[in-house]
């Protein structure tokens, strides 16, 4: 298949191709592989914590817990940009699967201090490795330091739009 004409149908996105000898693949462009790698990883991942009877925003929500135990409910929501109501709802849920528990602050009795359990802090565990997983599949066509130059790069892009680190933009939208 050479140069289409004004006439010919586009292929559907993610068609291959052949291409002549000497041509260049066109570009499909950041963003489409961004979409493709991040659709691909979060499918992946949110299978793999399905089977520790989690979803990724509670797996978002326990880490968070995990590393600033004694947090507030108020806190984390703020740190997740997530709305209070619905923060409440994955800690009702995380602590009914006793992975979460949930203290009245001496000082203040109207505020909530979350802290992991030993069950909890199990699932960060599996959780980590499950993680680390994943980064070595996609990963595994690049050397060490082609991996940590993708990331110094990611770091710097998500960075530059304001993006929370380790924070999942998509909060808002997730059940």
């Amino acid at each position: 298949m050479g140069k289409r004409t004004a006439d010919e149908p586009n292929e559907p996105c993610g068609a291959s191709a052949d291409f002549p000898e000497g041509s260049v693949e066109p570009r499909s462009g950041i963003p489409l592989l961004l979409t493709q790698l991040g659709t691909h990883s979060a499918a992946t991942f949110g299978e793999r914590v399905a089977e520790l009877g989690l979803t990724p925003p509670k797996v978002g929500v326990l880490r968070m817990i995990s590393t600033r135990p004694g947090l507030s409910q108020q806190a984390l929501a703020e740190a997740l940009d997530l709305l209070p109501s619905k923060l409440v709802t994955f800690v009702d849920e995380l602590e009914q699967d006793g992975h979460v528990t949930r203290a009245r602050k001496s000082r203040d009795r109207r505020v909530y201090e979350l802290n992991t359990t030993a069950r909890g802090d199990e699932a960060v565990e599996r959780i980590g490795g499950i993680a680390a997983e994943l980064d070595s599949e996609l990963t595994g066509s690049l050397t060490s330091a082609e991996r940590d130059r993708l990331e110094e790069l990611l770091r710097k892009v998500a960075t530059h739009r304001g993006l929370s680190p380790n924070v999942h933009p998509g909060y808002r939208r997730m059940s």
